[in-house]
């Protein structure tokens, strides 16, 4: 028995699959699948955060509807996915947060935005710095103290998952398994259909979604450098105020802003473009609100740059920091965990490919 008819209804297809074995080629989840006789809830969780959702197993399948087998892998798997991101998250009361996911951040962003607002009074004018309205130490330690309890959260519902699918935890971080998903998750290696790309709506396949993608991925680093590059410069070398426009941070914040705004915007479209018959239409709520997120966070970071010298600098401030206050905050209950538990899918994949053949992944 399993614990959701989703699950059962992915044990079958993995039964069906595992017989035919057509599609070994195309990802990681065939091959990793043909390793296993049986599908417990733990293992069912691992194919389905493997699988990259490109598409090529419905078009290559001979068993996809109208079939009476009606097989349907990368559906099947979206719905598997999403019920464990709720099933895996910590604490557990606050599970349902990922059904009510849009909901929840659009209640917490407003009011997160009408508190920053207010905590700056009645500052109107400018130029100013910004740390003349909320001071440095303030914002590091308001936005620590969230951002550590939204880590506690991803590593405990981290570790959730890397014990529900079998996984040895003295395997996590084997240099060679590591190594070789660090690899995958910067190339987006399984993000390629094979090899021919991501299919959407249209009969040939196209890869926008890897390219969307990428800009994601790497935009969101290097916001992150940006941050821990105004940290070195305040904390070591002692410099005080808005960075100028060739410091570093703002270089790599502009670079990453960018990025994160053309990446999930990207991504957005590509959504609404997709064969509805390959996704699971009640997660496209979690997955566009979290990216809507990412947009506003990167275009209010962008305005606020280039208004930081003007009167509209204060209200700016209080939009950005509300928004990127609520993303923080939700971070452990919506989309944002499919990249940690599928980069965990991919040590594990790594590990399974070396203990069963021998060789690389």
């Amino acid at each position: 028995m399993h614990a959701s008819e989703s699950l059962t209804e992915a044990d079958r297809l993995l039964t069906v699959c595992n017989s035919c074995r057509y599609c070994e080629g195309l990802c990681a989840v065939f091959p990793a699948m043909e390793m296993r006789r049986a599908f417990p809830d733990g293992d069912l969780n691992y194919l389905a955060n493997l699988c990259h959702n490109c598409g090529s197993c419905y078009i290559d399948c001979q068993y996809a509807p109208p079939h009476e087998f009606n097989v349907n892998i990368p559906k099947v798997f979206s719905q598997v996915r999403k019920q464990s991101y709720a099933a895996y998250a910590w604490p557990g009361a606050l599970r349902g947060l990922f059904t009510r996911n849009g909901l929840a951040v659009a209640v917490i962003a407003a009011a997160s935005v009408a508190a920053f607002k207010y905590s700056f009074g009645d500052a109107q004018t400018g130029p100013a710095s910004f740390y003349s309205l909320m001071s440095h130490n303030a914002m590091v330690g308001l936005f620590g103290v969230v951002f550590l309890c939204a880590i506690v959260a991803l590593i405990k519902g981290a570790r959730n998952f890397w014990r529900d699918i079998g996984a040895p935890e003295g395997t996590l971080f084997a240099p060679q398994s590591l190594w070789q998903a660090v690899k995958d998750v910067l190339q987006l290696r399984y993000l390629d259909g094979g090899g021919e790309g991501c299919y959407n709506a249209e009969d040939a396949p196209v890869d926008r979604r890897r390219l969307f993608h990428h800009l994601t991925f790497y935009g969101f680093l290097f916001c992150f450098a940006a941050t821990a590059a105004g940290t070195l410069d305040y904390y070591v070398f002692h410099r005080v105020g808005a960075p100028g426009w060739s410091d570093l941070p703002v270089l790599l914040g502009t670079i990453g802003g960018l990025g994160l705004v053309a990446g999930p915007v990207g991504l957005i479209f590509a959504k609404s473009g997709r064969d509805k018959i390959l996704i699971d239409g009640t997660s496209l709520g979690m997955d566009v609100v979290f990216l809507v997120m990412l947009t506003l966070s990167s275009l209010s970071g962008l305005a606020l740059l280039a208004l930081r010298d003007t009167s509209a600098m204060p209200l700016m401030l209080a939009c950005h920091l509300g928004i990127v206050f609520a993303l923080f905050l939700t971070l452990p209950y919506g989309k944002f965990v499919h990249g940690l538990y599928r980069f965990l899918a991919l040590i594990r994949y790594a590990r399974e490919r070396r203990h069963f053949t021998g060789g690389e992944a």
